[in-house]
């Protein structure tokens, strides 16, 4: 299958615009990059590099997943259309031995099924070409701040307890086995716990993209948590909120 043409936007030495070396320490960190076009592999890492991250490439799957599985990487910025190795393969090898790798997607798939099916194979973020490479550093430095916030954070709310670092779910409990898209859902509730969400706020934090009409993604997974998280008698606390959103919580 042919590789469709992508690009990016904007100067690469611009990557951290005017804020200077104050964001610098937020930056630092190793990046392993797996793609395939030499111009936009040169683009990224530039960007990067003038970031303040020290990057290392892969430029087919199969090296990338050699490299991605090996310790030494804070993030991955990784294309789905790779030769040797499919993008969704290296996730799925990435969720089961490092679940805890934040992983940006880099792809020309842009219809919202391509981003769900992404998100749902273990990325954390989703960026469809062209992109800008401004863009792809804040999301990089905004997915290594939750990687520290993680490693010493464990939520509990409602009897609901998350290991952030392990990404193990219990209830009362009782194990409870999600799905990545899932797992950041309740999370995203959890740290927001009592508050009332509406569905474009977790429609963009969750699944990073903006409001969309035609959507009705948030809901469908809220009734997936419902059903996981809930018991015969005991249903999850997770409330809708009429015209508005949702809400866990207590039922007062």
């Amino acid at each position: 299958m042919p590789k469709a043409s992508a690009s990016v936007r904007g100067d690469p030495g611009s990557a951290v615009g005017d804020e200077g070396s104050q964001d610098r320490p937020d930056a630092s960190g190793r990046v392993l990059v797996i793609e395939d076009e030499p111009g936009i592999v040169d683009f990224v890492r530039r960007g990067l590099e003038a970031a303040g991250f020290d990057v290392a490439v892969a430029v087919d799957g199969i090296e990338g997943e050699r490299l991605a599985l090996r310790d030494g990487f804070d993030a991955i910025v990784l294309d789905l259309m790779l030769p040797g190795r499919d993008g969704l393969d290296i996730l799925a090898s990435l969720h089961r031995e490092r679940p805890s790798m934040p992983v940006i997607v880099l792809t020309a798939r842009g219809e919202i099924e391509d981003r769900v099916v992404g998100l749902d194979a273990g990325a954390v973020d989703y960026l469809v070409k062209p992109f800008s490479v401004a863009e792809l550093v804040a999301r990089v430095r905004a997915q290594l701040r939750v990687v520290v916030q993680a490693s010493t954070s464990v939520l509990r709310a409602e009897d609901i307890e998350v290991d952030l670092l392990t990404r193990k779910v219990r209830r009362g409990g009782r194990a409870v086995v999600l799905s990545t898209t899932e797992f950041e859902l309740l999370v995203h509730l959890l740290r927001h716990h009592g508050q009332v969400l509406s569905r474009e706020e977790i429609l963009n934090s969750v699944w990073g993209y903006e409001h969309d009409p035609e959507t009705n993604v948030v809901d469908v997974y809220i009734g997936y948590l419902r059903r996981k998280l809930g018991g015969p008698g005991d249903p999850a606390p997770i409330f809708s909120i009429r015209a508005v959103g949702y809400r866990l919580g207590s039922v007062s």
